[in-house]
Parts: structure tokens; sequence; C-alpha cells
């Protein structure tokens, strides 16, 4: 486990086993499905604790806003990451509770990744800043790689439609037009 996500596996974990255990005791129809990394429209922005995707969204708008000629980003940019638009999600749950019953976790994914630093020039992009992206790499990369294996997903006719470009721009218009009741802080 990465450390500083250790107590929320052991949780994600202890839900898991918890559906297993229910299906098999009692024939309780619990099916435990796992998405990767999620981002979207009403999704966290606070810089203190929001995952990389928001956080990035909201960096380089405030950037593009001041005119600032460079961007840092913590780490190098080397490790990389899969991501999913809720929509997605609520697209494959609902998919799944039709017509998957089974006792195997499936993981809900593009089965795809990107690296942190085209992420962020993709982002970049998105929000039109035109400054010079540096990558700290004083701070911390985390985990080099979170890809999950999306193959009993495909095999079960589930394939995810929104494309991380697309989704970025579409969560991207979302947070203009919401900044102001966006979750900015904690």
């Amino acid at each position: 486990m990465e450390p500083t996500n250790e107590w929320y596996a052991v949780a994600k974990i202890a839900g898991i086993k918890m559906c297993q255990a229910y299906r098999r005791q009692y024939g309780f129809n619990a099916i435990s499905l796992m998405p990767t990394n999620l981002y979207g429209p009403g999704d966290n922005f606070d810089l203190q604790n929001s995952h990389v995707l928001p956080a990035l969204i909201r960096r380089f708008h405030e950037a593009k806003q001041r005119g600032d000629p460079t961007m840092s980003i913590w780490g190098t940019g080397t490790p990389r990451r899969e991501f999913l638009h809720v929509d997605d999600l609520a697209d494959a749950v609902v998919y799944l509770l039709e017509t998957y019953d089974e006792e195997p976790i499936v993981n809900i994914g593009w089965g795809e990744d990107v690296t942190i630093r085209e992420l962020a020039e993709t982002v970049a992009e998105v929000a039109g800043f035109k400054g010079r992206l540096v990558f700290d790499s004083s701070k911390p990369d985390g985990t080099p790689r979170k890809l999950l294996d999306t193959s009993r997903l495909t095999s079960l006719g589930w394939k995810p439609k929104i494309k991380l470009r697309a989704g970025i721009e579409l969560t991207y218009a979302w947070f203009k037009e919401h900044v102001a009741d966006a979750r900015l802080t904690a």
C-alpha cells in the first residue's frame, strides 16, 4: 500500500471483503466496483486537499488570470495516472447494476494512463495558460504508476465515452461558470 493512502486503502479493502462475505454467507446480491481517479463537475478544487486534476484546473485558471509567466508543478512530471469522468462512472455503475451479478471486483476506468506532465500540459492548453511549466523535483512524485486492469469491464461490454481532453474541457467550463460556488476550501 502507498503510505499516504494506507488507511483509505484498508477501508476500501474492508468494504470489498464485506460485500463478498455477505454474498457468500447470505446470498446478498452485492457487487464491488473500483473506479480509477475521478474528476468532473462539482469536484473539490481546494488547493490543500483536492486531487491533482481539479487542483491543476484551479491553479492554471488563476495563473492565467494573474498573467503568471510560469507554473510550478510538484515532482518530475513522470508518474502516470489514469482518469475517468464522473459521468462515465455513473454510466458504468448503472450498466453493471443491470448486467453484472458476480463476486469478483470490477475495475472501472479507461485502462490507459498519462504522465503528470502530459496532464499538466493538457490542462494548461484547455485553460489558455501561455506560461512555462516548471517541474519541481524537490517535491514528491508519489506512486510511479496508478493504472487499473479494466479487461473484466471491457469483456462485459462497457467502455467509457468521455476522452480525457474532452472531460477536462467540460470540467473547466463548469469550473469557470461555477467558480463562485465551487468547492475551493475544505
